[in-house]
C-alpha cells in the first residue's frame, strides 16, 4: 500500500510539472477517422484543462506518443456514447498507469469527451464521447476535459451496428486482430493531431 502511495504521489507531481509547464491553455485535436470502409471524414476536439486538469495533462501525453492511431470505436450506443482507446497493438495498453480522478467541473453534456474508468483513480487510455445529454454520469464521477467543436456529422457517422459487443479483454489481449476478424466494420481513428493553430501554440 505504501508503495501503491508513493507511486500515485509521484504520478501527481509529474502531472503538476507538465500542467505548471505551460498546460493550462485550451488546446485542439483533430481526429481522422475512417467512419466506413473508404469514407473518412474529421472531427475536432477542443481540450479544456480547467475543467479536467489531470484529464487534459494525460489526453495530451497520448496524442502526443499517436497512442490513438489504429484505435477502434470498440463500444459504441446508440443516444448514449462512443467509446475507444485500447490500443491495437496489445503491448502499448500496458505503458500507462492509471490517474487520480479530476473533479467532475463540467458536465456530461453531447459531444462532450470524457475518461471512461472502472472505479475511483482507474483513469488510463479509454475515452467516450457522449452522444446525447448524459448528466447522470456527472454524479458518477465522470469528468469531461473537451468538447467537440467541428465535425460533428464525423462523430454521428461512426459504426454503431455491433453496439457492446467487443469484448474489452479480448481486445487487451488480441488487439485489432481480433476486432478485424470478429467486428470488421468498425470505424477507426486514422490519426489524432494537435491543431499547429491551437490556443498554446500562441503563447
Amino acid at each position: 500500500l505504501a508503495l501503491m502511495s508513493l507511486r500515485a504521489l509521484l504520478l501527481l507531481l509529474g502531472l503538476a510539472a507538465g500542467l505548471a509547464g505551460g498546460e493550462t491553455a485550451p488546446y485542439q485535436v483533430e481526429f481522422s477517422v475512417q467512419v466506413r470502409k473508404g469514407e473518412t471524414k474529421s472531427f475536432v476536439v477542443q481540450v479544456e484543462p480547467d475543467w479536467a486538469p489531470l484529464g487534459a495533462a494525460r489526453f495530451a501525453e497520448l496524442i502526443e506518443s499517436r497512442f490513438y492511431s489504429g484505435c477502434r470505436f470498440f463500444r459504441v450506443v446508440p443516444n448514449f456514447v462512443a467509446q475507444f482507446g485500447i490500443s491495437g497493438k496489445p503491448e502499448r495498453n500496458d505503458e500507462w498507469e492509471a490517474i487520480p480522478d479530476d473533479p467532475v467541473v463540467a458536465s456530461n453534456l453531447k459531444y462532450t469527451l470524457t475518461f471512461a474508468t472502472s472505479g475511483p483513480d482507474t483513469r488510463t487510455t479509454q475515452l467516450f464521447i457522449n452522444l446525447v445529454d448524459n448528466q447522470r454520469l456527472d454524479s458518477m464521477r465522470f469528468a469531461p476535459f473537451a468538447k467537440v467543436v467541428a465535425g460533428f456529422d464525423a462523430v454521428d457517422a461512426v459504426f454503431s451496428g455491433y453496439g457492446e459487443r467487443p469484448d474489452q479483454s479480448r481486445i487487451k489481449k488480441n488487439g485489432n486482430t481480433y476486432l478485424k476478424k470478429e467486428f470488421p466494420k468498425l470505424s477507426y481513428i486514422v490519426n489524432a493531431e494537435r491543431l499547429e493553430n491551437s490556443p498554446r501554440d500562441e503563447t
